[in-house]
């Protein structure tokens, strides 16, 4: 989906009508799509929906004052830009309203000019993000060599090595941490060889039942084991002449790996149950995670099969080592999943991009583009905030639930602290929807365990509602409360 520029949008807060219609005017005319709310308790009640860039909030309201506003929005949207306005400034307020984290303190009758360049600011600041992202979105896909992206040294020196190797291996060891992203090394090596138009031919290792490896891998005669009714051929001979790739290959039992040496040594193969050998030309290329020099000095894994395999390795860094390379990961799996989810997704604040940024990425490539699917089903603007990364970031098993329009009997105090639940039980209902009301896969969607689903929905009241939504098939059978 193409990136389009988007409105600025301005919330006034004011329990003068006469400001909310000179202020809407002004706002207009400088390409402000302007919303209007007389009170502290309304303007928050409509802050998720209306999601603004910057607000315009009275110091002096009934009920909540524009302090607590400002920094209910601050714990809100942090790229949400906050101008306090009063009719008696201090200088006590304007220092507390500063470090509250306003973006700056007017005091009425209102400077216009003023006005007019903090607004201006805003709307710049935005379309440079925006710039920025389309550059971020096209950079990713000048980068991107056979479904992997990367700017970053080691990423150009792996693209490098690939385009060189494919044309003449046979045997490459390819090593490095879950969801960095082996199997689309193979297809690259693959896709550049001289096998390309041969069959390429997947084993799970990991996936395959011990008794069964070799039957897999070799096949196997009529009647070679109870339940062998049939002659079947293996992946090695289904292969031949194409590329076979062992995904998972340190998890091989012993027993396996010495005929898996003799298929790389001799290229025959001996079917379970058969005398007679098989020529096959495969090329194979394995993938694992773990330290195979480790597990053959463990005596997990053979070593004349390690060093046979290792004729050639090739080692993905984690995303960790690589961090220069997330923000063009992220607008490649932004565009990607607005595209396929048919949302107008067009990136992610700074305040997001910081989060990302900042974070260990045990699950590498693989994590980081599960955590923007599920932010890009849960955010409903044009950019993905930090709060629609934040179910991602912890199991908020300890976390207090944000509340953004308190109740009349709960102390502002009390209030400040605990945030905008609305945002939160917005999340919650619109994965809900998404999965037809089957728990299971919303929690994991929303990174969470079933129970702490179950608290959330009962501390926002929507128990009862939610089990009476029928399931979706496809999201498997209905939930047990």
């Amino acid at each position: 989906m193409p990136l389009t520029e988007s409105t600025p949008r301005l919330l006034v807060v004011d329990n003068e009508p006469l400001v909310l219609e000179i202020v809407e005017r002004f706002a207009r005319q400088l390409g402000f799509e302007v919303a209007f709310r007389s009170s502290g308790r309304e303007a928050l009640a409509c802050f998720p929906d209306v999601k603004p860039d910057v607000a315009l909030v009275d110091l002096r309201m009934p009920g909540l004052s524009g302090i607590d506003v400002l920094r209910a929005i601050r714990t809100a949207d942090p790229d949400s830009q906050v101008i306090l306005m009063t009719g008696n400034a201090t200088v006590d307020t304007a220092i507390e309203a500063v470090k509250s984290g306003a973006l700056d303190y007017l005091s009425k009758p209102l400077d216009f000019e003023r006005l007019r360049e903090l607004l201006v600011t805003v709307r710049e600041r935005i379309k440079r993000r925006e710039r920025l992202l389309r550059v971020d979105s096209d950079v990713a896909k000048r980068f991107e060599f056979h479904g992997m992206i990367g700017r970053s040294p080691t990423m150009q020196e792996l693209f490098d090595l690939i385009r060189r190797l494919a044309p003449h291996v046979r045997t490459v060891l390819i090593a490095g941490e879950t969801g960095t992203g082996k199997e689309l090394v193979a297809k690259a090596l693959y896709k550049l060889g001289s096998r390309r138009d041969r069959r390429f031919v997947t084993v799970n290792c990991s996936a395959v039942v011990e008794t069964l490896f070799e039957s897999e891998l070799f096949g196997h005669a009529r009647g070679a084991f109870t339940g062998a009714t049939e002659t079947k051929v293996g992946l090695f001979e289904h292969a031949d002449g194409g590329t076979l790739f062992l995904d998972e290959v340190g998890e091989l039992p012993l027993g396996v790996q010495g005929k898996l040496l003799r298929v790389l040594e001799l290229g025959e193969v001996q079917r379970v149950g058969s005398l007679e050998p098989r020529q096959v030309d495969v090329a194979v290329f394995a993938a694992t995670n773990r330290d195979l020099r480790a597990e053959v000095s463990a005596g997990r894994f053979r070593s004349d099969l390690f060093y046979r395999l290792d004729v050639v390795e090739l080692h993905l860094s984690p995303l960790r080592e690589r961090r220069e390379d997330i923000p063009y990961l992220t607008a490649a799996f932004v565009r990607d999943a607005a595209a396929r989810l048919r949302k107008r997704v067009i990136g992610i604040t700074p305040t997001a991009e910081r989060v990302l940024l900042d974070r260990r990425w045990d699950g590498n490539v693989r994590e980081l583009r599960n955590v923007i699917e599920r932010a890009c089903i849960l955010c409903e603007g044009q950019l993905i905030t930090e709060r629609d990364l934040s179910p991602a970031g912890h199991t908020a098993e300890s976390a207090t639930p944000p509340c953004p329009v308190p109740p009349e009997d709960v102390p502002i105090e009390a209030a400040n602290t605990r945030g905008l639940a609305t945002v939160e039980r917005g999340q919650i209902v619109k994965v809900l929807e998404t999965t037809a009301g089957n728990k299971k896969a919303a929690a994991k969607l929303l990174g969470l365990s079933r129970r702490a689903l179950y608290r959330r929905l009962e501390w926002h009241g929507l128990g009862e509602s939610i089990q009476r939504r029928g399931p979706d098939p496809s999201h498997g059978p209905p939930d047990r409360v």
